[in-house]
């Protein structure tokens, strides 16, 4: 079920589905490699939740939450030692 980047659980793995920002802060996050289609992973969040930080095309990013509510994402898999 799609949802909202920031909704995503640390150790999850996702596909991004689209990203709705439009002008500077659209174009900025499709600069940074966040496009429909792409695999992230998210890594972990700071201890207020803001920022996340995410794993994707082979290296780390980090994103406001401001941001990443502009990113829907479907879930892949969880890397979670505990759902193993």
């Amino acid at each position: 079920m799609p949802k909202s980047l920031r909704q995503v659980t640390t150790g999850t793995k996702a596909k991004i589905i689209s990203v709705t920002a439009q002008g500077e802060i659209g174009r900025r996050l499709r600069d940074m490699g966040l496009s429909p289609g792409t695999e992230i992973e998210v890594l972990g969040r700071a201890p207020l939740k803001d920022p996340v930080s995410l794993r994707l095309k082979n290296y780390t990013l980090t994103l406001r939450n401001s941001e990443a509510d502009y990113i829907t994402v479907e879930g892949l898999e969880s890397c979670n030692e505990n759902n193993s």
